[in-house]
């Protein structure tokens, strides 16, 4: 496939690409807590002007990642990392809130973690051979019945849609990012390099992030110790102190993917596409190279995927 092909369904697939899908139940109401979470994982950054965006070649002109213009960021504060199984376990046992997946009754999981069995029971999403929509697939069964994260409490949580993000953001005292604010917080204080850390992909040699490595879908090499997620602390955190701000999952942020939605008084949630940041273990520069800091993704607000989570901010 051409590098500079704008697809993006390895990143992110939404609901609306399988037919005949029904929600059980109504949306779970967004749970106040009125108290601040996690506080001791917040980093206080204390924003200012900068160039957002790239006009890179290795960009995506039909994601809008250009043009590069100058941007003013208030302080603010943001998690070093994404929110983990732990902690997201801790918002539902102590809230009692049902995810859109756990509504649905399935989400997407890339084919290399399902058995033969799960593969021939599951659907398959047309055009795209390596997502199945998988029954049962949720934040705490991240493969479907059967699987577990009993051993993957630091990893990032998965499975989370919008809406499950926005409301664990709020039970815990937080906020989504805007775009701004994470392209600010992933540049760790450099301008306009390509990734988190700076130009080259492997430093003297090392991994910095959690992406694929090998023939996307086929083989992945593992060169960077992971085939799937790997713990919310692992490689290199950037100048910011900020961990994976590349690879391992992509995270929601608050924006429209479209801004011109930001117009529109109604607006159709099983449509309309919120923004996604930092690629994820899927990405690789042959298909999906959307670790670069300033690449873009977006899903609707009611989808999930194994590749998928949300870090939060809070106004500084």
């Amino acid at each position: 496939m051409n590098r500079h092909t704008p697809e993006n369904s390895c990143c992110s697939v939404s609901r609306g690409s399988i037919s005949n899908v029904n929600m059980k139940g109504h949306q779970s109401p967004v749970t106040e807590n009125g108290g601040l979470k996690f506080k001791e994982k917040m980093v206080y950054l204390s924003g200012g002007v900068f160039l957002m965006g790239t006009e890179d070649r290795d960009g995506f002109s039909s994601d809008k990642e250009g043009p590069v213009r100058k941007v003013e960021v208030k302080p603010f504060y943001i998690d070093r990392t994404t929110v983990s199984n732990e902690e997201f376990k801790r918002f539902i046992d102590e809230t009692g809130y049902v995810t859109d997946a756990e509504k649905y009754g399935w989400s997407f999981v890339f084919y290399k973690f399902l058995s033969d069995e799960q593969l021939k029971k599951s659907q398959q999403l047309p055009g795209t051979p390596w997502w199945f929509a998988v029954k049962n697939a949720f934040w705490y069964q991240p493969e479907g019945s059967g699987s577990s994260i009993k051993s993957h409490m630091d990893h990032p949580v998965t499975h989370v849609s919008w809406n499950d993000a926005e409301a664990f953001s709020k039970w815990a005292g937080k906020r989504l990012p805007t775009e701004k604010e994470w392209e600010f917080a992933a540049r760790g204080g450099l301008e306009q390099k390509k990734y988190a850390w700076g130009d080259e992909l492997h430093p003297d040699g090392e991994h910095y992030c959690n992406i694929w490595q090998g023939d996307f879908p086929r083989t992945n090499t593992r060169e960077d110790g992971y085939l799937g997620t790997a713990p919310v602390e692992s490689f290199p955190p950037n100048g910011y102190g900020l961990y994976n701000m590349a690879g391992n999952v992509w995270e929601w942020c608050s924006d429209w993917f479209d801004q011109s939605m930001n117009l529109l008084s109604r607006i159709d949630p099983q449509t309309a596409s919120k923004s996604m940041r930092g690629g994820s273990y899927l990405c690789h520069y042959s298909y999906c190279n959307r670790y670069r800091v300033a690449a873009r993704s977006s899903n609707t607000m009611d989808s999930s995927t194994g590749n998928l989570g949300f870090r939060c901010v809070r106004d500084g």
